[in-house]
């Protein structure tokens, strides 16, 4: 026995010892889980009443009903095969690595002592940082829904989304966010989504809208929302969530989360406030539908900026975006003639657009942003713009890929009779009030 310890002693002093595991940071991971978690009410209730608030009351329940369930399916998806292809602990060589990666498929190999890494050298849980990107992905296909709504089919919805989910949100997510994603290699910068999530779900809305086709009797008929006040209600859970998704894409509970957290309040404000000014110049009254409406196109383009942006550049930000938005929900929707019925690409895709873009401008150290100066505003602006044009051709072919396919299985539309009687009775045999 007094042999076999000298030899372990004097084994362990010819072989060090090995370093300990990397361990998560409890701050950190409290503050993940809680921004995971505000994602999460930003989903339900929060978008669920925000766009049901919009529709007309015989859908309202329609609408609650695909945003619950499309996240839901989003959720299972990911675990299953949705996080390997945007995050997987493999990398392809070659051109397939720049779109997807693989391994891990149903999260085998990951247990509770699993890390993921921060953008410095602490570490997170994995199932966590599986969890917080989860959300991101139920999310962004539910945003789609309101390009389409009261006039898709549940079953079209619940045919598209996973068909949608795997051609082009893993693929853009795996792009813009992993280490050896094409655009991430290139420069882009997107701190919080206004490429993954919100140019794609406004685009990959619209693309949708023009295969549904336009609601029976719009734009001659009106439609106006049936409750702005549940509109206001989800619009400010949206708010309170959207601190999750900006200040937690730092993934630390840091000063750069601090910085997204100043830029989510001010970018906002000056979206809200935006908007209702424009309303008045233009001879109109300011509204409590333009107060949200600029809310979320203030929200929508500084998600990009979030960390990437001083808090004035946020303000100009939000400005801007309202700005642009309203043009687009007012006057282009109508000249156009698509039918984008609760503006998912009005302000989703065309605020994210902004942000994108705008993100190389608010970066830079004049303006306030943390930008070294080491990349010229042209050489970002290029760089952001590829971006964006990338997110549009990829959203735009792989949701007519998904749509053919839902169409040519289920079909896309309910019968006019349906659509006359509202959907919350003939896709779901119940009324949202008596």
């Amino acid at each position: 026995m007094k042999k076999l310890a000298l030899g372990s002693i004097a084994l362990s002093i010819a072989q060090p010892a090995l370093a300990a595991p990397p361990v998560p940071n409890p701050g950190n991971n409290a503050w993940m889980m809680t921004s995971t978690v505000l994602v999460m009410l930003m989903i339900l209730p929060g978008l669920a009443l925000f766009y049901g608030g919009l529709t007309r009351s015989k859908n309202m329940l329609s609408m609650l009903t695909q945003i619950g369930a499309t996240a839901s399916l989003a959720m299972i998806i990911w675990v299953m095969w949705g996080f390997s292809l945007a995050f997987g602990d493999t990398s392809y060589e070659g051109l397939l690595g720049n779109f997807i990666s693989g391994g891990s498929y149903f999260l085998i190999g990951t247990d509770a002592s699993s890390t993921a890494a921060t953008f410095t050298d602490e570490v997170i849980s994995k199932y966590v940082f599986i969890s917080f990107q989860m959300t991101f992905a139920a999310i962004t296909a539910a945003l789609i829904l309101g390009a389409t709504a009261e006039r898709m089919k549940f079953s079209a919805v619940m045919m598209f989304v996973p068909i949608w989910l795997t051609i082009v949100y893993f693929p853009i997510a795996h792009m813009v966010w992993a280490g050896d994603g094409l655009l991430f290699k290139d420069g882009a910068l997107d701190f919080a989504g206004g490429t993954v999530v919100h140019i794609n779900a406004g685009v990959s809305g619209l693309v949708l809208a023009y295969l549904v086709g336009k609601r029976r009797g719009w734009p001659q008929e009106p439609m106006p929302p049936h409750s702005l006040v549940m509109t206001m209600i989800g619009t400010g859970l949206l708010w309170v969530g959207w601190f999750g998704f900006n200040a937690g894409s730092a993934l630390e509970a840091d000063g750069s989360a601090g910085l997204a957290m100043i830029n989510t309040f001010v970018a906002t404000a000056a979206g809200g406030l935006a908007w209702m000014v424009v309303e008045k110049i233009l001879g109109h009254k300011g509204s409590a539908l333009g107060f949200c409406s600029g809310v979320i196109a203030g929200l929508v383009a500084v998600t990009p900026a979030a960390g990437n942006s001083g808090p004035f550049g946020a303000i100009l930000l939000g400005i801007v975006s309202s700005a642009v938005c309203y043009f687009f929900v007012a006057t282009v929707k109508a000249k156009l003639g698509y039918d984008d019925a609760l503006d998912a690409f009005g302000i989703h895709g065309v605020g994210g657009i902004v942000g994108a873009i705008g993100t190389a401008v608010v970066y830079q150290p004049f303006l306030g942003g943390p930008g070294d100066g080491s990349v010229a505003v042209g050489a970002q602006l290029w760089i952001q713009t590829k971006g964006v044009l990338v997110t549009i051709a990829w959203a735009g072919v792989g949701t007519l890929l998904a749509g053919f396919v839902a169409k040519a299985v289920v079909g896309l539309r309910v019968q006019e009779e349906d659509e006359v009687n509202g959907l919350d009775i003939s896709e779901h045999g119940e009324r949202a009030y008596n």
